[in-house]
């Protein structure tokens, strides 16, 4: 007998970019941190650490000033990035555990107000449990 059913992947990755972000997002790390504390709670995760926030030298990298952040979780990870040049704003969301993407999605747009979104997801380790 054949078993047809549908073996679960190591990991999911949720993908958003946020185009037109409201003023100052891009360069608020207070802002940002707080996102990062936040979007745990609302994962319903765990982190290993406080989040991390790094800002770029937009002296010498103009075109990429912004920051980058990132909080480790026991299920995987947050990351996110700003460019501030563009008003742009990419965040990823990594769990070994399934987590329902559409509330996060507006989790998201509600703090950082964009004008358009992107949204993907992808299984990661498809072969995990073969």
């Amino acid at each position: 007998m054949e078993n047809n059913s549908k073996k679960e992947p190591f990991g999911y990755l949720m993908t958003v970019d946020l185009y037109n972000c409201k003023e100052g997002a891009c360069d608020d790390i207070s802002l940002c941190y707080r996102f990062l504390e936040e979007i745990v709670i609302e994962l319903g995760m765990k982190k290993q650490s406080p989040p991390f926030i790094f800002k770029s030298d937009e002296i010498l990298y103009p075109d990429k000033a912004g920051l980058s952040g990132w909080v480790p979780l026991i299920e995987s990870g947050v990351q996110m990035h700003t460019l501030t040049p563009k008003n742009f704003i990419s965040i990823d969301v990594y769990s070994c555990r399934k987590f329902e993407t559409k509330g996060i999605d507006k989790f998201i747009e509600n703090y950082f107000e964009p004008s358009d979104v992107e949204v993907n997801f992808i299984e990661r380790g498809l072969k995990y449990n073969d």
